[in-house]
């Protein structure tokens, strides 16, 4: 199941899985067709009704192996001039999200002997640029998620991992940023074959781990 699967980085996911042989559900806000995909769902994650329903879906359609939470948003502005709104928008497009999610694929996963998710966390979590505060602490907070639950989702046999994008190599900012800054930018092709690895039986000895994933930049 790819959370936000119908954005950029969410698109990129599901079709890398779906080359590697997974059946993929991308679940997003609208409905849209996206490549790799064999069911896509609507639902508002950001709230436990929405990601419980989602999760029902999934379950019908057979067994939860791994959970992909791509699901976000961005919102520019400091502590101290940002919008009286920001953090509560930040909290709930990026962390919201990833724990409502988390706790509804958490049951599934352990039910059928364990699993995978992958959390989508960012550089600024770890090392904030001016003028994305809100941001930047929300996507901190899905780090400390990821430790937590891994701790805790250990005895089920499930592994819970965070990465760190930096500059994604969107259609949106490609048209948006300078050349210097999208020239250090990572491809979406390329931080999908990351969380593809991490949600494979070859990452097995891998959990509570957080992995940069912005290359040169």
């Amino acid at each position: 199941m790819v959370g936000g699967g119908t954005g950029a980085l969410g698109r990129a996911v599901a079709l890398e899985l779906h080359r590697r042989g997974h059946r993929v559900v991308a679940v997003g806000r609208a409905a849209a067709d996206v490549p790799g995909a064999s069911r896509t769902l609507m639902a508002d994650l950001s709230t436990r009704e929405g990601a419980e329903v989602a999760f029902r879906e999934v379950d019908a359609l057979g067994e939860v192996g791994a959970v992909v939470n791509v699901a976000g948003g961005f919102a520019p502005g400091s502590v101290v001039a940002g919008a009286d709104t920001a953090l509560r928008e930040m909290l709930a497009a990026n962390l919201e999200t990833a724990w409502w999610s988390c706790r509804a694929a958490a049951p599934l996963l352990a039910r059928h002997g364990g699993g995978a998710i992958v959390n989508v966390a960012s550089r600024s979590a770890v090392g904030p640029v001016r003028g994305a505060a809100a941001y930047a602490i929300s996507k901190a907070a899905v780090l400390r998620l990821t430790e937590v639950l891994a701790a805790e989702l250990a005895p089920s046999r499930v592994r819970v991992n965070a990465i760190l994008p930096g500059v994604i190599a969107t259609p949106a900012n490609r048209e948006a940023l300078a050349p210097d800054r999208l020239a250090a930018a990572v491809p979406p092709e390329d931080i999908a074959a990351v969380i593809a690895f991490l949600i494979s039986d070859a990452a097995w000895p891998i959990s509570g781990a957080l992995i940069p994933t912005y290359g040169w930049s």
